[in-house]
């Protein structure tokens, strides 16, 4: 019987936090639940480092240390030996954004092809992972979308991404390291899930070597994956999916809106709630031919997943199921279910503190968006103290 207090464990969730880092996180929440302080924030940082004036030390010191790991792997090295004395596993996130250029994409291969090394010397690292458009312009991926004839020089620009998606999955198989690749926006994913499906035709005969991202707030997805799993059952390959509620959300809604197409998300919280639970227990009943890394902060999706484990006698060390949350957040889920011997991850994202910042104020930007989130770290965070008496 799966104890259903089991998140309220704050000893547990926050056993690695010294004082002054549980003070720090309470305070960042604090900041993070007030809307009007996230936008003067951001709207300053974006000025502050747009003008050189000297604020990376602050944001290194208070928001930068609490998500990030690092600006490089090797500044990364003690936040992954420190939880893997937990037993949570660490997926190193290159966080850095927005390039578009070809020899930036090739830097992108060369970080993510050297993290893959990395890993294959650190029992804590067992995963990686890399967004689409880390390999290759956004432009491209919409246009292969949408149908459009691509001309001789995009013809070879879109080979150049396959060779570096193959570069990756190549040497991941080869150091039995698993690839997570992220999902992106709907209207260049079906170029990035066709290439990734091809990825999984090649490498995931034996195991599941690469995994695809499923953004379950788009209310199409759960039937995507079924076709794939008859493809994969049709071809003697196997399935590897994440799967998120997903980051994009009011990007999506609002281009719908403006386009007049129907929007790709469902119609509510609740729906996406259904969607994402409806995928998982997919999943569970078929993970003989689908592997899993269960990226959520919902508690109740973790009690679920947890009950469907026991019921289907799946073992917590079964590594077709992972779960997974980033890191400075959710430690309640993360840490408590590592205490219980599942396999857990924190996505840890690093980068050079000025160009991880427009992950940083996605991520306080969406913590704002989703009320409860933030609430419910404040409620953990005040317990704790409590508990500590600070």
């Amino acid at each position: 019987m799966i104890n259903r207090s089991l998140f309220e464990n704050t000893s547990t969730a926050f056993s690695l936090k010294s004082d002054s880092e549980l003070e720090r996180a309470y305070f960042l929440f604090k900041m993070i639940s007030s809307q009007p302080l996230v936008r003067i924030g951001t709207a300053a940082t974006n000025f502050a480092l747009k003008a050189n004036l000297p604020v990376e030390g602050l944001i290194r010191s208070t928001v930068f240390d609490h998500f990030c790991g690092g600006v490089s792997e090797d500044d990364c090295l003690p936040v992954i030996d420190k939880l893997f004395t937990k037993s949570v596993s660490s997926v190193l996130d290159y966080s850095v954004e927005g390039k578009e250029v070809e020899n930036q994409f090739d830097n992108a291969l060369e970080k993510i092809l050297k993290i893959i090394n990395f890993c294959d010397e650190k029992e804590a690292m067992p995963i990686v992972v890399f967004k689409p458009t880390g390999f290759g312009r956004f432009a491209l991926y919409q246009k292969k979308t949408e149908g459009i004839k691509l001309t001789a020089d995009e013809n070879d620009e879109w080979n150049r991404i396959v060779s570096r998606f193959d570069a990756v999955c190549s040497l991941a198989e080869s150091k039995d390291v698993e690839v997570l690749i992220d999902g992106e926006e709907s209207w260049m994913q079906d170029a990035a899930d066709d290439l990734v499906e091809s990825m999984m035709r090649k490498y995931n005969r034996e195991k599941t070597i690469v995994y695809n991202t499923l953004q379950c707030y788009r209310w199409d997805r759960l039937e995507y994956l079924k076709d794939l799993h008859e493809r994969g059952k049709a071809e003697d390959f196997k399935i590897g999916m994440k799967i998120v509620r997903g980051a994009y959300m009011e990007k999506e809604r609002l281009r719908a809106e403006e386009r007049e197409y129907t929007s790709p998300i469902c119609e509510n919280k609740a729906a996406t709630d259904a969607n994402f639970n409806e995928t998982l227990v997919y999943i569970l009943e078929n993970l003989n031919d689908i592997s899993v890394f269960i990226g959520t902060h919902n508690e109740h999706s973790c009690y679920l997943a947890m009950d469907l484990m026991e019921e289907k006698k799946i073992d917590k060390q079964d590594n077709n199921v992972w779960f997974g949350q980033l890191y400075g957040m959710s430690d309640h889920i993360s840490f408590n279910l590592a205490a219980q011997g599942y396999n857990v991850a924190k996505y840890i994202p690093f980068g050079p503190v000025k160009d991880v910042m427009p992950y940083l104020i996605r991520r306080a930007e969406e913590n704002t968006s989703v009320a409860g989130q933030t609430n419910r770290e404040l409620v953990l965070l005040k317990s704790e103290r409590k508990r500590r008496k600070i």
